[in-house]
């Protein structure tokens, strides 16, 4: 007994000799780099692009108010659940960005309604040419959303890394395309619903292929 005793205590010994104390991934601090993300590509915007003049004077259109309110609102419900994905324990929910998403589809659900009603029409070359730019430029603003998520995500260890590579391209394209609304000039439903919403799925179907390759060990 001894004997075994002694080689429990060894092989304990070498289990854990290697080990050191690490901090603990806290919630706020991971909400607190992904704000800090949000807050480096608004300037980004401001600096490259230039914020549109109704903005800077305080005169806000009501769709443009609507809009970025549930794209912010989406971005940090996505955000939210990432970083409480990054620690794993019994009883966490991970749903409530859904709700988020839901009133946020709200927004191409009626640019596809105002679009039948308007005709051919609605979908000009100079209307698709912009829109194509804020499809690109709200994704890409969204990349440093997604490396500050994919960065919290290999500290720690979320149980489902396709869930988790979803959303955070949700939460890379909603802050994108809040960030570039600053710019954008459109106030228009249609152009809203159809070119910013689409830079939220492209963002998500890239975060879902992508992200579970970068996140597993």
């Amino acid at each position: 007994m001894n004997a075994m005793s002694r080689d429990t205590n060894s092989l304990i010994a070498d289990l854990v000799g290697g080990l050191e104390p690490i901090r603990p991934l806290r919630f706020s601090s991971g909400l607190g780099f992904a704000l800090g993300g949000l807050g480096v590509i608004l300037s980004v915007v401001a600096l490259l692009f230039g914020i549109r003049p109704d903005v800077l004077v305080g005169s806000f259109d009501p769709v443009f108010l609507l809009a970025t309110g549930l794209f912010l609102l989406l971005g940090l419900a996505a955000s939210a659940t990432v970083i409480v994905m990054s620690r794993p324990h019994v009883g966490s929910d991970h749903s409530g960005w859904r709700w988020a998403a839901a009133m946020t589809a709200l927004l191409p659900l009626a640019a596809i309604i105002t679009g039948i009603a308007r005709g051919p029409a609605v979908l000009s070359a100079t209307e698709a040419e912009h829109g194509l730019d804020c499809l690109m430029a709200g994704s890409a603003l969204g990349l440093l959303i997604a490396a500050v998520l994919v960065w919290w995500l290999r500290r720690g260890a979320p149980t489902s890394p396709e869930r988790a590579g979803l959303l955070t391209g949700i939460a890379a394209g909603s802050f994108g395309i809040f960030a570039f609304s600053f710019h954008c000039q459109y106030n228009d439903i249609v152009h809203i619903g159809l070119w910013h919403g689409l830079a939220v799925v492209v963002s998500a179907a890239l975060g879902r292929l992508i992200v579970p390759r970068l996140i597993r060990w």
